[in-house]
């Protein structure tokens, strides 16, 4: 293919992602979609949906300040979840390009979802969760705006261990929020994300901890007509000592809606073994050796009142 027929293909893919987004659009009544989603040690993330015929604006004014730990996003990541959001409500299978934001202007202030970098890398904002936690609360707040779904995990529920001679970083699935006709898929990763849990066999064989326990957590998903999909357990028990860090940007249930009930919270406890168990601290903790970590994942938010 010659640069002329390039240039005409990537034309006409753009043509159609914006036609397809305009009609989505459109399909959406006229008017003013809000909502305000907290976020863990800062925030929140605040967003204004204003629908007028078939374009859109989305507005994050009213956003947190730059957050204080690692939870803070860029332009790009809030920009590739309004494409995720408008893909969606798209349901055609289009590749993903530009054109999908043709009928969109998007408003991103300063502030978490949009920090100041100075020239000092070591004056900059750290940006660590912004990919991985604040991306999932931000499509989060949009398809809550607008009523789409009941809400999912949002989080990625990062774990991270090790010492001087190894360093492992997991990121554990959670329950989906159900929706019109379907119900959440449970113990899988939702939304914007492309990671994958490692398996048992392979993490045992390569480092020293044991997986004591990865299971579906039952009864974690959200109540309704269609039921929120369950949360995941996984229990470490860790053969040297480590540090262990536990990231999750989002606090508090994931809501359920038109009646659904909330899915259940995440929860992450360490401890001895044989000694009773205590809360996992928001930063990073050292461990001794036979110490277990239990982390218990988001169930997805149910939809509609039961039957």
């Amino acid at each position: 293919m010659g640069p002329d027929a390039f240039a005409g293909l990537s034309r006409v893919i753009r043509l159609r992602a914006a036609e397809r987004a305009r009609e989505a659009i459109l399909a959406i009544p006229d008017g003013v979609y809000e909502h305000s989603e907290p976020v863990r040690g800062g925030g929140p993330i605040v967003v204004r949906i204003t629908i007028a015929s078939d374009r859109a604006t989305v507005d994050f004014t009213g956003t947190g300040p730059v957050h204080a730990a690692c939870l803070n996003a860029t332009p790009a990541i809030v920009t590739s979840a309004v494409v995720y959001l408008l893909r969606v409500l798209v349901d055609e299978d289009l590749p993903l390009n530009e054109g999908l934001l043709e009928p969109v202007t998007l408003h991103i202030p300063r502030g978490m979802l949009n920090p100041q970098f100075a020239q000092d890398a070591v004056a900059c904002p750290a940006v660590a969760g912004g990919n991985v936690e604040i991306s999932q609360l931000v499509v989060e707040s949009l398809l809550t705006a607008l009523g789409r779904c009941a809400q999912s995990q949002g989080t990625m529920n990062n774990v991270v261990f090790g010492n001087e001679t190894f360093g492992v970083y997991e990121t554990l699935g959670g329950g989906c929020g159900a929706g019109p006709g379907f119900a959440g898929a449970s113990a899988v990763h939702s939304h914007m994300t492309n990671t994958a849990l490692t398996d048992v066999e392979v993490i045992e064989q390569r480092f020293p901890v044991r997986i004591e326990r990865c299971e579906v957590r039952r009864g974690s998903g959200g109540s309704g007509k269609w039921r929120g999909g369950e949360g995941l357990v996984r229990v470490y028990q860790f053969l040297e000592p480590v540090r262990v860090g536990v990231l999750r940007g989002r606090t508090g249930a994931p809501r359920g809606l038109c009646g659904g009930g909330a899915g259940q919270e995440a929860l992450a406890f360490q401890g001895e073994p044989g000694a009773r168990n205590s809360p996992v601290p928001s930063e990073t903790f050292p461990t001794g050796r036979l110490t277990i970590l239990r982390v218990e994942t988001p169930g997805g938010g149910g939809y509609c009142s039961p039957i």
